[in-house]
């Protein structure tokens, strides 16, 4: 499938059903595939951070997980078919993984929440198979070891659930030395399982409104950066648009 191209970024205009089965392939295949996530707040850092954007455009699958990203899209003549978003495919992945046998990682989050939610995913997923797992804190000495140890686990599936870049820079300097077929940067989404944070409802999510429910939530934290990121943006959209846009003149100028 061609990649659409969005704010310079090369985009995969994949459903979320379409995602699953590529990571499914891909295991079975024995082929590796890095996934990368994109919102409105990566977007806009992206352009900020030139290691950041290298290892984006570095995954082999580049996915909307921001519901803004799609509706730019739209308004930029750049078809997205939906968002998918990291945590509902990590889910889907994890689903799939306990139907087949695959065995996961989870690499990411305080100790305490990373054993908290792989208590709550024993709940949910009882058959599913975790070959290993480490908390989220450690430097950029210790990648390499991290990287050898989920290679040993056995691992198909590698879960990051560390916040950006720092998953990013890991995958693109590891996710190859992993093994794991499918290595996939779920953000936050460690916190949302393990019940420290809740996730936005469904409603605020279909209206694109998942950051401002986080924003409620740790307001001090997320305000300042949530405002900066979306009016940047929101800034970055309408440059584009009137970029594609031709002037009036020049339309004028073209039919003579």
């Amino acid at each position: 499938m061609t990649r659409h191209t969005l704010f310079g970024v090369a985009l995969d205009p994949l459903t979320m059903d379409e995602t699953v089965q590529r990571c499914l392939d891909a295991v079975r295949r024995g082929e590796q595939i890095e996934i990368g996530m994109v919102n409105a707040a990566k977007l806009v850092n992206m352009r900020r951070d030139p290691a950041l954007a290298e290892a984006v455009a570095g995954c082999d699958l580049v996915l909307a997980d921001g519901q803004a990203v799609v509706w730019a899209g739209r308004v930029l003549g750049v078809r997205l078919p939906e968002r998918v978003a990291g945590i509902d495919l990590f889910m889907r992945l994890l689903a799939a993984a306990e139907v087949a046998d695959i065995p996961v990682y989870l690499l990411g989050a305080q100790q305490q929440v990373l054993e908290m939610m792989i208590a709550q995913i024993g709940e949910r997923f009882p058959e599913l198979r975790v070959a290993g797992s480490r908390n989220g804190y450690f430097g950029d000495s210790e990648q390499e070891g991290i990287a050898d140890a989920v290679a040993d686990s056995g691992a198909r599936l590698l879960f990051l659930g560390m916040t950006s870049p720092k998953k990013e820079i890991f995958t693109a300097g590891y996710g190859k030395r992993t093994g794991a077929h499918v290595v996939h940067g779920v953000g936050g989404s460690f916190d949302i399982l393990a019940g420290i944070t809740k996730r936005a409802p469904l409603v605020w999510q279909r209206m694109g409104l998942e950051w401002f429910y986080r924003t409620l939530q740790e307001p001090r934290r997320l305000g300042k950066r949530y405002l900066t990121t979306n009016a940047a943006f929101l800034a970055m959209t309408v440059r584009e648009l009137i970029h594609r846009t031709p002037s009036a003149g020049s339309a004028n100028r073209s039919h003579r």
